[in-house]
Protein backbone atom coordinates (compact mmCIF):
# COMPACT_ATOMS: atom_id res chain seq x y z
CA UNK A 1 0.00 0.00 0.00
CA UNK A 2 1.14 3.28 -0.86
CA UNK A 3 2.10 5.86 2.19
CA UNK A 4 -0.80 8.71 2.61
CA UNK A 5 1.19 9.73 5.03
CA UNK A 6 4.53 11.03 4.78
CA UNK A 7 5.42 14.92 5.63
CA UNK A 8 4.54 16.44 8.47
CA UNK A 9 1.42 15.45 10.46
CA UNK A 10 -0.63 16.25 13.36
CA UNK A 11 -1.21 13.59 16.13
CA UNK A 12 -4.93 12.60 14.62
CA UNK A 13 -3.87 11.99 11.14
CA UNK A 14 -1.08 9.71 12.72
CA UNK A 15 -3.98 8.14 14.32
CA UNK A 16 -5.42 7.74 11.24
CA UNK A 17 -2.03 5.83 9.93
CA UNK A 18 -2.56 3.39 12.91
CA UNK A 19 -6.01 2.38 11.32
CA UNK A 20 -4.38 1.97 8.09
CA UNK A 21 -1.06 0.36 9.52
CA UNK A 22 -1.79 -3.65 8.83
CA UNK A 23 -2.30 -3.29 5.01
CA UNK A 24 1.18 -1.37 4.64
CA UNK A 25 2.50 -4.35 6.77
CA UNK A 26 1.11 -6.67 4.47
CA UNK A 27 -0.36 -8.48 7.23
CA UNK A 28 -2.53 -11.56 6.00
CA UNK A 29 -5.83 -11.79 7.97
CA UNK A 30 -7.55 -15.93 8.05
CA UNK A 31 -11.10 -16.82 9.64
CA UNK A 32 -10.61 -17.54 13.32
CA UNK A 33 -11.73 -20.38 15.70
CA UNK A 34 -14.45 -19.16 17.89
CA UNK A 35 -15.15 -20.42 21.39
CA UNK A 36 -18.59 -21.32 22.60
CA UNK A 37 -21.21 -18.77 21.45
CA UNK A 38 -24.44 -17.04 23.45
CA UNK A 39 -27.15 -17.79 20.94
CA UNK A 40 -27.76 -14.62 18.51
CA UNK A 41 -31.41 -13.97 17.91
CA UNK A 42 -31.95 -14.58 13.87
CA UNK A 43 -32.01 -11.30 11.74
CA UNK A 44 -35.99 -10.90 11.00
CA UNK A 45 -36.86 -11.64 7.52
CA UNK A 46 -38.80 -9.90 5.06
CA UNK A 47 -42.72 -9.90 5.52
CA UNK A 48 -42.03 -11.27 9.26
CA UNK A 49 -44.96 -9.49 11.20
CA UNK A 50 -43.62 -8.55 14.63
CA UNK A 51 -45.47 -8.90 17.67
CA UNK A 52 -46.89 -5.84 19.52
CA UNK A 53 -48.01 -5.33 23.43
CA UNK A 54 -51.37 -4.26 23.39
CA UNK A 55 -51.98 -1.81 26.08
CA UNK A 56 -54.95 0.59 24.71
CA UNK A 57 -56.10 3.61 26.72
CA UNK A 58 -52.10 4.07 28.09
CA UNK A 59 -52.11 7.17 26.25
CA UNK A 60 -55.61 9.48 25.02
CA UNK A 61 -53.78 9.25 21.68
CA UNK A 62 -50.66 7.26 20.68
CA UNK A 63 -50.69 3.91 22.01
CA UNK A 64 -54.67 3.23 22.09
CA UNK A 65 -54.58 1.59 18.94
CA UNK A 66 -57.09 4.21 17.31
CA UNK A 67 -54.80 6.18 14.96
CA UNK A 68 -55.26 9.80 14.57
CA UNK A 69 -54.57 12.06 11.42
CA UNK A 70 -51.17 13.01 13.17
CA UNK A 71 -50.28 9.64 13.44
CA UNK A 72 -49.14 6.84 10.85
CA UNK A 73 -49.49 4.22 12.86
CA UNK A 74 -50.61 3.30 16.59
CA UNK A 75 -50.08 -0.06 17.67
CA UNK A 76 -51.65 0.29 21.57
CA UNK A 77 -48.09 0.46 22.99
CA UNK A 78 -45.34 3.35 23.87
CA UNK A 79 -42.39 1.45 22.67
CA UNK A 80 -39.88 2.17 19.62
CA UNK A 81 -38.24 -0.62 17.98
CA UNK A 82 -41.49 -2.77 17.09
CA UNK A 83 -42.61 -1.02 14.15
CA UNK A 84 -44.19 1.90 15.45
CA UNK A 85 -42.21 4.62 17.33
CA UNK A 86 -43.05 5.90 20.97
CA UNK A 87 -44.90 8.80 19.07
CA UNK A 88 -46.97 6.30 16.90
CA UNK A 89 -44.91 7.01 13.66
CA UNK A 90 -44.08 3.89 11.23
CA UNK A 91 -40.28 3.04 11.92
CA UNK A 92 -37.90 2.87 8.77
CA UNK A 93 -37.89 -0.51 7.22
CA UNK A 94 -41.39 -1.38 8.64
CA UNK A 95 -45.26 -0.97 7.01
CA UNK A 96 -48.01 -0.77 9.48
CA UNK A 97 -51.53 -2.09 8.24
CA UNK A 98 -55.12 -3.24 10.00
CA UNK A 99 -57.80 -0.82 10.93
CA UNK A 100 -55.77 1.06 13.22
CA UNK A 101 -52.42 0.72 11.36
CA UNK A 102 -51.30 -1.27 14.22
CA UNK A 103 -49.61 -4.73 12.66
CA UNK A 104 -46.38 -3.64 11.94
CA UNK A 105 -44.38 -5.55 8.81
CA UNK A 106 -40.95 -5.51 8.89
CA UNK A 107 -40.40 -5.17 4.52
CA UNK A 108 -36.45 -3.94 4.17
CA UNK A 109 -35.38 -4.24 1.19
CA UNK A 110 -31.65 -5.24 0.80
CA UNK A 111 -29.00 -2.17 0.41
CA UNK A 112 -28.37 -1.39 -3.44
CA UNK A 113 -25.28 0.47 -5.00
CA UNK A 114 -26.80 3.83 -6.12
CA UNK A 115 -23.52 5.58 -7.06
CA UNK A 116 -19.55 5.28 -7.05
CA UNK A 117 -18.13 8.72 -6.05
CA UNK A 118 -14.70 10.26 -6.58
CA UNK A 119 -13.21 13.76 -6.50
CA UNK A 120 -13.45 15.79 -9.58
CA UNK A 121 -9.42 16.12 -9.52
CA UNK A 122 -8.81 12.76 -8.29
CA UNK A 123 -4.84 12.58 -7.43
CA UNK A 124 -3.58 9.73 -5.94
CA UNK A 125 -2.95 9.80 -2.43
CA UNK A 126 -5.60 12.21 -1.68
CA UNK A 127 -7.49 10.18 0.83
CA UNK A 128 -11.05 10.99 -1.03
CA UNK A 129 -13.39 9.22 1.83
CA UNK A 130 -11.88 9.37 5.09
CA UNK A 131 -14.81 11.54 5.96
CA UNK A 132 -18.51 11.49 5.12
CA UNK A 133 -20.98 13.04 6.14
CA UNK A 134 -25.19 13.09 4.64
CA UNK A 135 -27.72 15.23 5.57
CA UNK A 136 -31.22 13.83 7.44
CA UNK A 137 -32.90 13.32 4.40
CA UNK A 138 -29.72 11.74 2.39
CA UNK A 139 -29.64 14.21 0.04
CA UNK A 140 -26.72 16.01 0.59
CA UNK A 141 -23.06 14.12 0.97
CA UNK A 142 -19.99 16.20 2.00
CA UNK A 143 -16.81 13.95 1.68
CA UNK A 144 -13.24 14.99 2.64
CA UNK A 145 -9.94 14.56 1.26
CA UNK A 146 -7.58 15.56 3.89
CA UNK A 147 -4.63 15.11 1.75
CA UNK A 148 -5.71 16.73 -1.36
CA UNK A 149 -3.27 19.36 -2.33
CA UNK A 150 -4.51 22.46 -4.23
CA UNK A 151 -3.33 25.37 -3.39
CA UNK A 152 -6.67 26.90 -4.08
CA UNK A 153 -8.96 28.95 -1.31
CA UNK A 154 -12.50 29.15 -1.09
CA UNK A 155 -15.73 27.50 -3.02
CA UNK A 156 -15.28 26.39 -6.10
CA UNK A 157 -11.77 28.06 -6.73
CA UNK A 158 -8.81 26.48 -9.10
CA UNK A 159 -8.36 22.40 -8.78
CA UNK A 160 -5.93 21.78 -10.56
CA UNK A 161 -3.05 23.91 -8.22
CA UNK A 162 -1.16 21.45 -6.72
CA UNK A 163 1.02 23.44 -4.60
CA UNK A 164 -0.01 23.12 -0.89
CA UNK A 165 0.47 19.53 -0.29
CA UNK A 166 -2.08 17.78 1.59
CA UNK A 167 -3.77 20.77 2.74
CA UNK A 168 -7.48 19.14 1.92
CA UNK A 169 -10.22 19.43 -0.05
CA UNK A 170 -14.13 19.08 0.75
CA UNK A 171 -16.15 17.80 -2.08
CA UNK A 172 -20.33 18.38 -1.46
CA UNK A 173 -22.90 15.97 -3.63
CA UNK A 174 -26.63 16.37 -4.03
CA UNK A 175 -29.09 14.17 -5.45
CA UNK A 176 -31.56 14.99 -7.40
CA UNK A 177 -34.12 12.90 -8.99
CA UNK A 178 -32.08 9.94 -7.69
CA UNK A 179 -28.97 10.70 -9.37
CA UNK A 180 -26.05 12.37 -7.24
CA UNK A 181 -24.15 15.05 -9.12
CA UNK A 182 -21.01 17.21 -7.22
CA UNK A 183 -22.26 21.22 -6.09
CA UNK A 184 -19.15 22.57 -4.85
CA UNK A 185 -15.70 22.13 -4.30
CA UNK A 186 -14.61 23.37 -1.40
CA UNK A 187 -11.47 24.49 0.52
CA UNK A 188 -10.50 26.50 3.36
CA UNK A 189 -10.07 29.94 3.21
CA UNK A 190 -6.08 29.54 4.07
CA UNK A 191 -5.19 26.65 2.25
CA UNK A 192 -1.93 25.77 3.60
CA UNK A 193 0.61 22.65 3.30
CA UNK A 194 -0.32 19.58 5.54
CA UNK A 195 -3.46 21.61 7.55
CA UNK A 196 -5.34 18.44 6.52
CA UNK A 197 -8.91 20.60 6.03
CA UNK A 198 -11.61 17.74 5.93
CA UNK A 199 -10.24 15.68 8.85
CA UNK A 200 -13.49 15.74 10.00
CA UNK A 201 -17.01 16.96 8.97
CA UNK A 202 -20.54 17.40 10.20
CA UNK A 203 -23.52 18.56 8.48
CA UNK A 204 -27.01 19.90 9.79
CA UNK A 205 -30.46 17.89 9.67
CA UNK A 206 -31.00 19.99 6.28
CA UNK A 207 -27.51 19.87 4.66
CA UNK A 208 -27.18 23.94 4.91
CA UNK A 209 -24.91 24.28 7.64
CA UNK A 210 -21.51 22.32 7.39
CA UNK A 211 -18.07 22.62 9.37
CA UNK A 212 -14.88 21.27 8.74
CA UNK A 213 -12.12 20.62 11.10
CA UNK A 214 -8.70 21.28 9.69
CA UNK A 215 -6.65 20.01 12.54
CA UNK A 216 -3.02 20.28 11.50
CA UNK A 217 -4.24 24.61 10.97
CA UNK A 218 -1.08 26.45 12.26
CA UNK A 219 -3.19 29.66 12.64
CA UNK A 220 -2.22 31.94 16.51
CA UNK A 221 -5.80 33.19 16.38
CA UNK A 222 -7.54 32.55 19.64
CA UNK A 223 -11.69 32.46 19.36
CA UNK A 224 -14.21 33.44 16.16
CA UNK A 225 -12.81 35.22 13.51
CA UNK A 226 -9.37 36.42 14.15
CA UNK A 227 -6.33 36.46 12.00
CA UNK A 228 -6.04 33.43 9.74
CA UNK A 229 -1.74 33.94 9.55
CA UNK A 230 0.32 31.63 10.46
CA UNK A 231 1.43 31.93 14.10
CA UNK A 232 5.30 31.18 15.70
CA UNK A 233 4.69 29.06 17.99
CA UNK A 234 0.76 27.77 16.86
CA UNK A 235 2.09 24.32 14.28
CA UNK A 236 -0.89 22.26 14.40
CA UNK A 237 -3.20 23.77 16.65
CA UNK A 238 -6.23 23.20 14.71
CA UNK A 239 -9.18 25.25 13.44
CA UNK A 240 -12.76 24.56 12.36
CA UNK A 241 -14.51 26.57 9.41
CA UNK A 242 -18.19 26.71 9.14
CA UNK A 243 -20.37 27.16 5.17
CA UNK A 244 -23.63 28.22 4.67
CA UNK A 245 -25.76 26.89 1.92
CA UNK A 246 -28.06 29.06 0.00
CA UNK A 247 -29.92 28.64 -3.21
CA UNK A 248 -27.18 25.79 -3.96
CA UNK A 249 -24.61 28.31 -3.00
CA UNK A 250 -21.89 27.26 -0.37
CA UNK A 251 -20.06 30.60 1.28
CA UNK A 252 -17.90 30.38 3.85
CA UNK A 253 -19.56 31.92 7.39
CA UNK A 254 -16.98 31.45 10.05
CA UNK A 255 -13.52 30.90 11.13
CA UNK A 256 -13.41 29.10 14.03
CA UNK A 257 -10.58 28.75 16.75
CA UNK A 258 -9.93 27.41 20.39
CA UNK A 259 -10.16 29.79 22.94
CA UNK A 260 -6.42 29.07 24.38
CA UNK A 261 -5.21 28.51 20.84
CA UNK A 262 -1.32 26.57 21.67
CA UNK A 263 0.98 24.13 19.65
CA UNK A 264 -0.53 20.81 18.37
CA UNK A 265 -3.12 20.88 20.11
CA UNK A 266 -4.98 19.18 17.33
CA UNK A 267 -8.56 21.78 17.53
CA UNK A 268 -10.92 19.95 14.45
CA UNK A 269 -9.84 16.73 15.43
CA UNK A 270 -13.56 16.12 15.25
CA UNK A 271 -16.67 17.60 15.18
CA UNK A 272 -20.48 18.00 15.99
CA UNK A 273 -23.45 19.13 14.70
CA UNK A 274 -26.35 19.89 16.41
CA UNK A 275 -29.52 18.92 14.08
CA UNK A 276 -30.34 23.32 13.54
CA UNK A 277 -26.92 23.82 12.91
CA UNK A 278 -26.97 25.78 15.46
CA UNK A 279 -24.66 24.13 18.10
CA UNK A 280 -21.37 23.28 17.32
CA UNK A 281 -18.14 20.65 18.88
CA UNK A 282 -15.12 20.29 18.17
CA UNK A 283 -12.75 17.78 19.76
CA UNK A 284 -8.84 18.65 20.58
CA UNK A 285 -7.47 15.40 21.16
CA UNK A 286 -3.73 17.05 21.53
CA UNK A 287 -4.96 19.88 24.14
CA UNK A 288 -2.80 19.74 27.41
CA UNK A 289 -4.79 21.22 30.10
CA UNK A 290 -4.77 19.33 33.30
CA UNK A 291 -8.17 21.02 34.00
CA UNK A 292 -11.37 18.80 35.35
CA UNK A 293 -15.06 19.58 34.27
CA UNK A 294 -16.28 22.00 32.63
CA UNK A 295 -14.56 25.73 32.34
CA UNK A 296 -11.45 25.08 34.24
CA UNK A 297 -8.48 26.87 33.43
CA UNK A 298 -7.64 26.97 29.99
CA UNK A 299 -3.93 27.96 30.61
CA UNK A 300 -2.63 25.06 32.68
CA UNK A 301 -0.91 22.84 30.41
CA UNK A 302 0.67 19.77 32.86
CA UNK A 303 -1.24 17.22 31.25
CA UNK A 304 0.13 16.88 27.73
CA UNK A 305 -2.49 15.30 25.06
CA UNK A 306 -5.11 14.98 27.61
CA UNK A 307 -7.39 16.31 25.00
CA UNK A 308 -10.58 18.87 25.35
CA UNK A 309 -13.96 19.64 23.64
CA UNK A 310 -15.01 23.37 23.04
CA UNK A 311 -19.01 24.10 22.23
CA UNK A 312 -20.15 26.98 20.42
CA UNK A 313 -23.44 28.26 19.60
CA UNK A 314 -25.27 30.91 17.65
CA UNK A 315 -28.90 31.99 18.11
CA UNK A 316 -29.41 31.58 14.07
CA UNK A 317 -27.71 30.53 10.37
CA UNK A 318 -27.08 34.58 9.96
CA UNK A 319 -25.53 35.07 13.72
CA UNK A 320 -22.27 34.94 14.82
CA UNK A 321 -21.13 32.13 17.00
CA UNK A 322 -19.77 32.18 20.10
CA UNK A 323 -17.94 29.82 22.81
CA UNK A 324 -20.57 28.33 25.30
CA UNK A 325 -17.92 26.02 27.23
CA UNK A 326 -14.59 24.72 27.48
CA UNK A 327 -15.06 20.97 29.02
CA UNK A 328 -12.51 18.25 29.82
CA UNK A 329 -12.77 14.82 31.43
CA UNK A 330 -13.60 14.50 35.16
CA UNK A 331 -10.65 12.52 35.60
CA UNK A 332 -8.00 13.90 33.51
CA UNK A 333 -4.74 12.48 32.06
CA UNK A 334 -1.78 12.92 29.89
CA UNK A 335 -2.46 11.18 26.98
CA UNK A 336 -5.79 10.44 27.23
CA UNK A 337 -6.91 12.15 23.91
CA UNK A 338 -10.45 13.26 25.55
CA UNK A 339 -12.08 15.01 22.21
CA UNK A 340 -10.49 12.79 19.47
CA UNK A 341 -13.94 11.55 18.76
CA UNK A 342 -17.96 13.08 19.63
CA UNK A 343 -21.12 13.83 18.98
CA UNK A 344 -24.47 15.63 19.92
CA UNK A 345 -27.78 14.78 20.12
CA UNK A 346 -30.16 16.52 17.36
CA UNK A 347 -31.21 18.95 20.19
CA UNK A 348 -27.67 19.66 20.65
CA UNK A 349 -28.09 18.95 24.82
CA UNK A 350 -26.62 16.28 25.13
CA UNK A 351 -22.75 15.85 23.82
CA UNK A 352 -20.83 12.09 23.93
CA UNK A 353 -17.08 12.44 24.00
CA UNK A 354 -14.73 9.92 23.61
CA UNK A 355 -11.07 9.80 25.05
CA UNK A 356 -9.50 6.29 23.58
CA UNK A 357 -6.44 6.41 25.76
CA UNK A 358 -7.62 6.83 29.08
CA UNK A 359 -6.31 3.87 31.27
CA UNK A 360 -9.28 3.46 33.90
CA UNK A 361 -9.73 -0.56 34.56
CA UNK A 362 -13.38 0.26 35.57
CA UNK A 363 -16.13 -1.88 34.11
CA UNK A 364 -19.95 -0.54 32.32
CA UNK A 365 -21.13 2.70 33.53
CA UNK A 366 -20.08 5.17 36.67
CA UNK A 367 -17.23 3.34 37.71
CA UNK A 368 -13.84 4.33 39.11
CA UNK A 369 -12.06 6.93 37.08
CA UNK A 370 -8.98 6.89 39.53
CA UNK A 371 -7.96 3.21 38.60
CA UNK A 372 -5.52 3.26 35.74
CA UNK A 373 -4.86 -0.20 35.77
CA UNK A 374 -5.59 -0.36 31.95
CA UNK A 375 -3.42 1.75 29.74
CA UNK A 376 -5.70 2.93 27.00
CA UNK A 377 -8.59 0.80 27.64
CA UNK A 378 -10.24 4.16 26.80
CA UNK A 379 -13.64 5.66 28.02
CA UNK A 380 -16.70 7.44 27.61
CA UNK A 381 -18.37 10.93 28.97
CA UNK A 382 -21.82 11.77 28.36
CA UNK A 383 -22.28 15.43 29.30
CA UNK A 384 -25.73 17.37 29.25
CA UNK A 385 -26.98 20.97 29.07
CA UNK A 386 -29.90 22.94 30.98
CA UNK A 387 -29.90 26.62 30.44
CA UNK A 388 -26.60 27.14 28.24
CA UNK A 389 -25.04 25.23 31.15
CA UNK A 390 -23.07 21.78 30.20
CA UNK A 391 -22.19 19.87 32.97
CA UNK A 392 -20.71 15.49 32.95
CA UNK A 393 -23.50 13.32 33.94
CA UNK A 394 -22.18 10.02 33.30
CA UNK A 395 -18.71 8.06 32.96
CA UNK A 396 -18.86 5.10 30.40
CA UNK A 397 -16.53 2.07 30.17
CA UNK A 398 -16.60 -1.18 28.46
CA UNK A 399 -18.50 -4.28 29.96
CA UNK A 400 -14.70 -6.20 29.76
CA UNK A 401 -12.00 -3.31 30.01
CA UNK A 402 -8.80 -4.47 28.58
CA UNK A 403 -5.52 -2.27 28.00
CA UNK A 404 -4.95 -1.43 24.63
CA UNK A 405 -8.93 -1.80 23.89
CA UNK A 406 -9.07 2.09 22.43
CA UNK A 407 -13.03 2.13 23.45
CA UNK A 408 -14.38 5.69 22.91
CA UNK A 409 -11.72 5.63 19.39
CA UNK A 410 -15.69 5.91 17.94
CA UNK A 411 -19.17 7.23 19.16
CA UNK A 412 -22.65 7.95 17.56
CA UNK A 413 -25.39 9.34 19.45
CA UNK A 414 -29.22 9.09 17.85
CA UNK A 415 -30.79 12.31 17.24
CA UNK A 416 -33.03 11.58 20.60
CA UNK A 417 -29.66 11.03 22.47
CA UNK A 418 -30.93 7.62 24.19
CA UNK A 419 -29.22 5.33 21.79
CA UNK A 420 -24.98 5.56 22.26
CA UNK A 421 -22.77 3.49 20.18
CA UNK A 422 -19.32 3.04 20.98
CA UNK A 423 -16.43 1.57 19.03
CA UNK A 424 -13.10 -0.51 20.30
CA UNK A 425 -11.25 -0.60 17.62
CA UNK A 426 -8.47 -2.59 18.98
CA UNK A 427 -10.82 -4.73 21.05
CA UNK A 428 -9.63 -8.43 20.99
CA UNK A 429 -12.56 -11.22 21.68
CA UNK A 430 -13.02 -13.69 19.40
CA UNK A 431 -16.85 -13.34 19.75
CA UNK A 432 -19.06 -13.35 16.43
CA UNK A 433 -22.05 -11.43 16.58
CA UNK A 434 -24.35 -10.25 19.03
CA UNK A 435 -24.16 -11.04 22.67
CA UNK A 436 -21.11 -13.38 22.27
CA UNK A 437 -18.44 -14.37 24.84
CA UNK A 438 -16.41 -11.29 25.53
CA UNK A 439 -13.37 -13.15 27.81
CA UNK A 440 -11.80 -15.40 25.41
CA UNK A 441 -9.12 -12.44 23.30
CA UNK A 442 -7.56 -14.79 20.80
CA UNK A 443 -8.01 -12.51 18.12
CA UNK A 444 -5.91 -9.03 18.11
CA UNK A 445 -7.34 -5.84 17.13
CA UNK A 446 -10.79 -7.71 15.81
CA UNK A 447 -12.36 -4.91 17.69
CA UNK A 448 -16.62 -4.60 18.96
CA UNK A 449 -19.11 -1.87 19.38
CA UNK A 450 -20.92 -1.48 22.86
CA UNK A 451 -24.81 -0.36 22.51
CA UNK A 452 -26.04 1.79 25.45
CA UNK A 453 -29.63 2.87 26.12
CA UNK A 454 -31.03 5.54 27.98
CA UNK A 455 -34.01 4.95 30.45
CA UNK A 456 -35.39 7.70 32.42
CA UNK A 457 -32.11 8.70 33.63
CA UNK A 458 -30.27 5.94 33.61
CA UNK A 459 -27.71 4.50 30.93
CA UNK A 460 -27.11 1.01 30.57
CA UNK A 461 -25.37 -1.32 28.39
CA UNK A 462 -27.89 -2.86 26.41
CA UNK A 463 -25.79 -5.19 23.89
CA UNK A 464 -22.25 -5.99 22.99
CA UNK A 465 -21.97 -6.62 19.45
CA UNK A 466 -18.95 -8.09 17.05
CA UNK A 467 -18.53 -8.61 13.12
CA UNK A 468 -20.37 -12.10 11.63
CA UNK A 469 -16.59 -13.27 10.83
CA UNK A 470 -14.27 -12.08 13.11
CA UNK A 471 -10.68 -11.64 12.02
CA UNK A 472 -7.15 -10.23 13.18
CA UNK A 473 -6.66 -6.71 12.80
CA UNK A 474 -10.60 -6.37 11.69
CA UNK A 475 -10.90 -3.01 13.67
CA UNK A 476 -14.48 -3.12 13.82
CA UNK A 477 -15.93 -0.11 14.99
CA UNK A 478 -13.44 2.30 13.79
CA UNK A 479 -16.81 4.06 11.83
CA UNK A 480 -19.93 4.10 13.14
CA UNK A 481 -23.55 5.60 12.40
CA UNK A 482 -26.85 5.66 13.84
CA UNK A 483 -30.14 6.26 12.38
CA UNK A 484 -32.66 9.01 13.92
CA UNK A 485 -34.63 6.59 15.62
CA UNK A 486 -31.64 4.36 16.91
CA UNK A 487 -32.70 1.23 15.92
CA UNK A 488 -30.32 1.30 13.19
CA UNK A 489 -26.54 0.65 13.30
CA UNK A 490 -23.61 0.71 10.87
CA UNK A 491 -20.57 -0.45 11.72
CA UNK A 492 -17.40 0.07 9.68
CA UNK A 493 -14.31 -2.64 9.89
CA UNK A 494 -11.74 -1.57 7.42
CA UNK A 495 -9.77 -3.87 8.01
CA UNK A 496 -12.06 -7.27 7.03
CA UNK A 497 -10.20 -9.13 4.44
CA UNK A 498 -12.92 -10.81 2.61
CA UNK A 499 -12.27 -10.12 -1.43
CA UNK A 500 -16.09 -10.39 -1.76
CA UNK A 501 -17.98 -7.47 -3.62
CA UNK A 502 -21.32 -5.80 -3.40
CA UNK A 503 -23.83 -6.23 -0.51
CA UNK A 504 -24.11 -9.71 0.97
CA UNK A 505 -21.15 -10.93 -0.25
CA UNK A 506 -19.52 -14.14 1.28
CA UNK A 507 -17.66 -13.53 4.41
CA UNK A 508 -15.27 -16.27 4.24
CA UNK A 509 -13.32 -15.42 0.88
CA UNK A 510 -10.23 -13.67 2.84
CA UNK A 511 -7.46 -12.63 0.34
CA UNK A 512 -8.23 -9.04 0.54
CA UNK A 513 -6.19 -7.90 3.48
CA UNK A 514 -7.27 -4.47 4.61
CA UNK A 515 -10.52 -4.05 1.64
CA UNK A 516 -13.14 -3.24 4.69
CA UNK A 517 -16.58 -3.48 4.92
CA UNK A 518 -19.60 -2.28 6.50
CA UNK A 519 -22.41 -4.48 9.32
CA UNK A 520 -25.73 -3.23 9.43
CA UNK A 521 -27.69 -4.40 12.98
CA UNK A 522 -31.05 -3.57 13.82
CA UNK A 523 -32.94 -3.16 17.01
CA UNK A 524 -36.05 -4.77 18.25
CA UNK A 525 -37.59 -5.48 21.40
CA UNK A 526 -35.89 -9.34 21.45
CA UNK A 527 -32.49 -7.29 20.66
CA UNK A 528 -29.91 -6.26 18.43
CA UNK A 529 -29.61 -8.60 15.14
CA UNK A 530 -27.00 -8.14 11.74
CA UNK A 531 -29.17 -7.43 8.99
CA UNK A 532 -26.74 -7.04 6.25
CA UNK A 533 -23.09 -7.29 5.28
CA UNK A 534 -21.86 -4.57 2.27
CA UNK A 535 -18.38 -4.30 0.95
CA UNK A 536 -17.39 -1.92 -2.36
CA UNK A 537 -18.42 -3.18 -5.93
CA UNK A 538 -14.74 -3.24 -6.81
CA UNK A 539 -13.21 -4.72 -3.44
CA UNK A 540 -9.50 -4.65 -3.28
CA UNK A 541 -6.47 -5.08 -0.69
CA UNK A 542 -5.58 -2.04 1.29
CA UNK A 543 -8.59 0.31 -0.06
CA UNK A 544 -10.19 0.18 3.48
CA UNK A 545 -13.46 0.62 2.58
CA UNK A 546 -15.74 1.51 5.68
CA UNK A 547 -12.93 3.39 7.65
CA UNK A 548 -15.88 6.34 7.56
CA UNK A 549 -19.56 5.75 7.47
CA UNK A 550 -23.08 8.04 7.25
CA UNK A 551 -26.56 6.97 7.33
CA UNK A 552 -29.23 9.26 6.34
CA UNK A 553 -32.40 9.48 9.39
CA UNK A 554 -34.19 6.70 8.48
CA UNK A 555 -31.85 4.60 7.36
CA UNK A 556 -32.21 4.43 3.59
CA UNK A 557 -29.06 6.00 2.39
CA UNK A 558 -25.55 5.02 3.39
CA UNK A 559 -22.25 6.86 2.46
CA UNK A 560 -18.84 4.52 2.98
CA UNK A 561 -15.75 6.29 2.53
CA UNK A 562 -13.14 3.81 1.55
CA UNK A 563 -9.85 5.83 1.96
CA UNK A 564 -7.01 4.18 -0.14
CA UNK A 565 -9.32 3.27 -3.66
CA UNK A 566 -6.82 3.80 -6.20
CA UNK A 567 -8.68 4.58 -8.99
CA UNK A 568 -7.74 7.36 -11.14
CA UNK A 569 -11.88 7.92 -12.15
CA UNK A 570 -13.66 11.45 -11.98
CA UNK A 571 -17.34 12.64 -10.71
CA UNK A 572 -19.73 9.73 -10.29
CA UNK A 573 -19.82 6.12 -11.94
CA UNK A 574 -16.30 6.30 -13.60
CA UNK A 575 -14.15 3.37 -14.25
CA UNK A 576 -13.86 1.72 -11.40
CA UNK A 577 -11.07 -0.72 -12.36
CA UNK A 578 -8.37 1.65 -13.11
CA UNK A 579 -6.02 1.50 -10.40
CA UNK A 580 -3.68 4.15 -11.67
CA UNK A 581 -4.17 6.70 -8.61
CA UNK A 582 -3.04 4.51 -5.59
CA UNK A 583 -4.77 5.92 -2.29
CA UNK A 584 -6.76 8.85 -4.21
CA UNK A 585 -10.05 7.21 -2.28
CA UNK A 586 -13.37 6.57 -3.35
CA UNK A 587 -17.31 7.25 -1.96
CA UNK A 588 -20.13 4.60 -2.22
CA UNK A 589 -23.74 5.36 -2.19
CA UNK A 590 -26.33 2.60 -1.12
CA UNK A 591 -29.81 3.10 -1.03
CA UNK A 592 -33.31 0.69 -0.53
Amino acid sequence: MVNLFSGSRSSSALRLQALLSASAMGIVCSVVACGSETPVTPAKTIGQTLPTTKDAGSNTKCGNSLRDSAETCDDGNLVSGDGCSDTCQAEPSYVCEGAGMDSCVYRASAWVQQAYAKASNTEKEDAFGGTVALSADGNTLAVAAAFESSGADGVDSDQKDNSEKQAGAVYVFARVGGKWVQQAYVKASNSTNYDSFGFSLALSADGNTLAVGADAESGAAVGVGGSQAIGANTNASGAVYVFQRAAGKWAQSAYVKASNTAEDDDFGASVALSADGNTLAVGAGGEDSSAVGVGGSQTDNKAVDSGAVYVFSRASAAATWAQQAYVKASNTGAGDKFGNSLALAGDGNTLVVGAYNEGSSALGVGGNQADNGAAKSGAVYIFSRAAAAWSQGVYVKASNTEKDDLFGAAVALSSDGKTLAVGATEEDSAAVGVGGVQSVNTVTDSGAVYVFALSGTTWSQQAYVKASNTRTIQRFGTALALSSNGTTLSVGAPGDDSSGKGVGANQTLGGAVYAGAIYEFRAAPSGWSQHSYVKASNTDASDAFGISVALSSDARTLAVGAVAEGSSAKGIDGNQADNTAAGAGATYLFAR
